[in-house]
C-alpha cells in the first residue's frame, strides 16, 4: 500500500481537549507538535496552574459524573467517587498521556503568542520561548474558562472586587472569615462558592446576586447519578425536552420554595446549574438573595430592587470571554457578545486548515467532547473525510444557531451551548456523509503536506 506524507499539525494547549486530539493524531501517524504554556498537562484542572489560566478552587468537584467524563478508551478508575475531586481528574489526565505514550510530543513552557497564515496559507506559529515553526494545520485547544468576564459596575468600591477565577478557598487569596460577602452569578462556580462561603463560621452576612433565577438541578435522582440517564434517540427533541422539564419540576419543586427567585425560563433552557448542597444552604437561611448590582458606593453595594447593603467582598462568578490572543485576524476572533459561529463547533467556512476543539458548553459533559471531534479531524487529515461546500456549512450553521437561540435565553454564556448526545449523533452522520465525499475525490488529502518543505526553505534562507 502506498504511503503518503501527511500534513504537519500544531496543537495549542494540553488541557483535556489538547491531549485527546494529540493522542488521536499520534494513533493515525499524523505528525504534530503540542504547545503548552505550563509545565504539565491538565489545563483548567491543574489547581494553581503556573500558567495562570486555571479556574480551579480547592474544594472543586466536577459536576459531571465519572461515567460521563471518561475517555472512551481509558476508563475512569473504579475506586473514584461518582463526582471526582479536581486532583483526581488532573491525575487522570496525566496518566492518560503517559499511558498512550505521547508526553514527548508536548512542548512544555511554550506559550503560543502568535499564529498567522503566510502567503501560502500555512500557519506560522511563534511561542514566548522564541520558537517559530510552520505547520499545515492548526488545532486550537486553549479552553474558554481562563479570561474572566468582570462586570463594569458604576461607582467606586472600598472593599475587594474579584472574579471567581482568582478564588482558591475561604482563606486564599483573602481571609473571608467575618466578612460581609456578595457572590454574583448562579452558574456552577457561583453555587459552589456560595455554598462554601455562606456557612455561618465564615461569612458574617452573605448575599447572592443575580439578574435572574435559575433551576438548580440535582446530581442524584432516586439514589442514582442523574446524568447517567438519557432520553432514547427516537423520542423527538421537543417532546424529550418537555418530559425532562416536567420531571425536574415534579421532583425538585419550585425554586421559590427554597427562598430563591422564580426563574424566568424552564429547566434546560439555560446551561444547567447542579448542586446537592446549595438548596440546603438557601433553605437554612444562610443565603440572602439579591437582584443585580446597579452601582457601588464606598462600602455599600446597591441592587436593582433599590436596597443597599454594607459589603466587604464582591466575588463575581460571571463567566469568561472566549479569547484567542495569538490571532491578529479579526475574522478569527469572537465579538463582544462571545458570538463565534463555527460549523459543527469546529470549523470556519473558507479556512480548511484550522479547527477549534472543546469550544462548547455541552450538556452534560465537556471533558470528552473534543475526543468526539478528534475523530472527524483524524479522518479529514488522512483523506477519509471531506467537508461539505461552504454554502452547505453556512446553512447548517444558520440552522444550528436558530435552534440554539430558540431554546436558550440570550446570554454570552449560551453562545456555545449544545447537547452532547445529539451533537455526537449528528457528527457521526456527518462523518458518514463526508466519507462518501472523500471516496468521490479518490481519498486525496484535503490539506496537503507542504509545511516540511517550507521549513527547509526557511532554513536555507
Amino acid at each position: 500500500m502506498e504511503t503518503r506524507e501527511l500534513p504537519r499539525v500544531c496543537v495549542i494547549g494540553a488541557g483535556p481537549s489538547g491531549i485527546t486530539v494529540a493522542k488521536r493524531l499520534a494513533e493515525y501517524g499524523i505528525p504534530f507538535d503540542c504547545y503548552e504554556a505550563s509545565d504539565e498537562v491538565g489545563g483548567n484542572w491543574y489547581f494553581k496552574n503556573p500558567n495562570g489560566m486555571s479556574a480551579c478552587y480547592q474544594s472543586l468537584h466536577i459536576d459531571t459524573s465519572k461515567f460521563r467524563l471518561q475517555f472512551e478508551d481509558y476508563p475512569a478508575p473504579d475506586e473514584w467517587p461518582d463526582f471526582p475531586h479536581h486532583t483526581q481528574l488532573h491525575r487522570y489526565f496525566k496518566d492518560y498521556v503517559d499511558h498512550f505514550g505521547f508526553r514527548d510530543r508536548i512542548i512544555f513552557g511554550n506559550k503560543v503568542i502568535s499564529a498567522e497564515r503566510d502567503a501560502d496559507g500555512l500557519w506560522v506559529v511563534t511561542t514566548d520561548a522564541g520558537r517559530t515553526e510552520t505547520y499545515d494545520v492548526l488545532l486550537v485547544c486553549n479552553g474558554h474558562h481562563w479570561d474572566p468576564r468582570l462586570p463594569d459596575y458604576p461607582g467606586e468600591f472600598d472593599g475587594i472586587l474579584m472574579h471567581s477565577h482568582a478564588y482558591n478557598d475561604p482563606f486564599d487569596p483573602i481571609d473571608m472569615r467575618g466578612k460581609r460577602i456578595v457572590v454574583v452569578g448562579m452558574g456552577n462556580s457561583g453555587l459552589d462558592i456560595a455554598t462554601e462561603l455562606s456557612q455561618r463560621f465564615i461569612a458574617s452576612k452573605f448575599y447572592l446576586s443575580a439578574r435572574r433565577g435559575v433551576w438548580v438541578l440535582p446530581k442524584y435522582v432516586n439514589g442514582q447519578v442523574g446524568d447517567k440517564r438519557s432520553m432514547p434517540a427516537w423520542i423527538p427533541p421537543k417532546m424529550a425536552l418537555k418530559m425532562k422539564q416536567r420531571f425536574v419540576v415534579k421532583n425538585r419543586g419550585q425554586m421559590e420554595d427554597y427562598g430563591l427567585p422564580k426563574p424566568d425560563h424552564l429547566p434546560f433552557e439555560a446551561h444547567p446549574s447542579a448542586s446537592e448542597e446549595f438548596l440546603h444552604r438557601a433553605g437554612c437561611g444562610d443565603i440572602t438573595f439579591k437582584p443585580a448590582i446597579t452601582r457601588l458606593d464606598g462600602d455599600k453595594v446597591h441592587f436593582a430592587d433599590g436596597s443597599a447593603e454594607e459589603v466587604d467582598v464582591v466575588v463575581c462568578a460571571t463567566g469568561y470571554h472566549i479569547n484567542f490572543p495569538f490571532f491578529a485576524e479579526s475574522e478569527l476572533l469572537p465579538d463582544e457578545r462571545n458570538m463565534f459561529p463555527l460549523y459543527r463547533q469546529m470549523i470556519k467556512p473558507g479556512i480548511d486548515n484550522l479547527f477549534f476543539l472543546g469550544l462548547a458548553q455541552p450538556m452534560p459533559t465537556l471533558v470528552n467532547f473534543a475526543e468526539q471531534q478528534s475523530k472527524l479531524i483524524a479522518a479529514y487529515l488522512t483523506g477519509n473525510y471531506r467537508l461539505p461546500s461552504e454554502t452547505e456549512m453556512k446553512e447548517s450553521m444558520r440552522e444550528a444557531e436558530a435552534a440554539r437561540s430558540g431554546r436558550y435565553y440570550d446570554s454570552p454564556r449560551h453562545t456555545i451551548q449544545i447537547e452532547f448526545e445529539p451533537y455526537v449523533r449528528e457528527l457521526e452522520r456527518e462523518m458518514a456523509r463526508g466519507a462518501k465525499r472523500a471516496a468521490t475525490h479518490g481519498y486525496t488529502l484535503p490539506v496537503p503536506a507542504r509545511a516540511a518543505g517550507a521549513q527547509v526553505r526557511e532554513g536555507a534562507a
